[in-house]
């Protein structure tokens, strides 16, 4: 089993920038695409960037040139770094596989509340 435990987030005025940490309990990248997903209230969970083992990056439109998924396998860690947040940012957002059969539970998540 793996564990996955993400942190970093907060409440923050528009136009401001966050990390989100995921980080897990054993050396997982290294064999498995990753995703960043968020969900907001009311609305189903949504794939908002992904990294795959030879490190390449993909992003949703809405989030792309804001956001920024990144890994450090040493740490067994994997970051979004969040510039230009918007309100319509505000979620929930998790870590977990990119692929489904493989993802298992999910964690709490990190709360990232955009406001003025």
């Amino acid at each position: 089993q793996v564990q996955l435990v993400e942190s970093g987030g907060g409440l923050v005025q528009p136009g401001g920038s966050l990390r989100l940490s995921c980080a897990a309990s054993t050396n997982i990248f290294t064999f498995n695409a990753m995703g960043w997903y968020r969900q907001a209230p009311g609305k189903e969970r949504e794939l908002v960037a992904h990294i795959t083992p030879g490190g390449d990056t993909t992003y949703a439109g809405s989030v792309q040139g804001r956001f920024t998924i990144s890994r450090d396998n040493a740490k067994n860690t994997v970051y979004l770094q969040m510039n230009s947040l918007k309100p319509e940012d505000t979620a929930v957002y998790y870590c977990n596989l990119l692929r489904r059969l493989l993802q298992g539970s999910w964690g709490q998540g990190t709360q990232v509340t955009v406001s003025s």
